[in-house]
């Protein structure tokens, strides 16, 4: 079972935005902060801690598509919750990836599905269970 999952972020304030507006919509609450970081649980599966990288590696570029973290994904109860969260970010000016294939950007109808990218690009799915 995976304990957690720690990612290193260019802006910690914007991606503190970010993740724990997203997901506070699905139960996630801040349980640690210090001056570098912050810790996300909702109690039950694998939490994730954010890290603002050091300037001395701030200069490598992230990208999805090169080796490492491609994405990150996330199950919800149902298909109303995933178009709750698309409405959340569509408020927020969160970018929605593959928005004129939503909800089934992996084609059929049997996978619901929301991808969006976090400050720093990194792919993030939520899908209905």
């Amino acid at each position: 079972m995976l304990h957690h999952v720690e990612i290193y972020v260019s802006n910690l304030a914007a991606s503190q935005a970010f993740w724990r507006g997203l997901l506070g919509q699905i139960g996630y609450t801040q349980s640690d902060a210090w001056d570098e970081g912050f810790t996300l649980k909702n109690g039950k599966d694998a939490y994730l801690t954010f890290v603002q990288v050091e300037d001395r590696h701030a200069s490598r570029p992230y990208h999805r598509c090169a080796v490492g973290l491609n994405q990150v994904a996330f199950t919800v109860k149902d298909r109303p919750t995933v178009d709750s969260l698309r409405t959340y970010c569509q408020q927020q000016g969160i970018t929605c990836l593959y928005d004129d294939r939503y909800p089934f950007a992996n084609g059929g109808t049997d996978y619901y599905a929301l991808f969006v990218e976090d400050p720093d690009r990194i792919k993030v799915e939520i899908v209905a269970g």
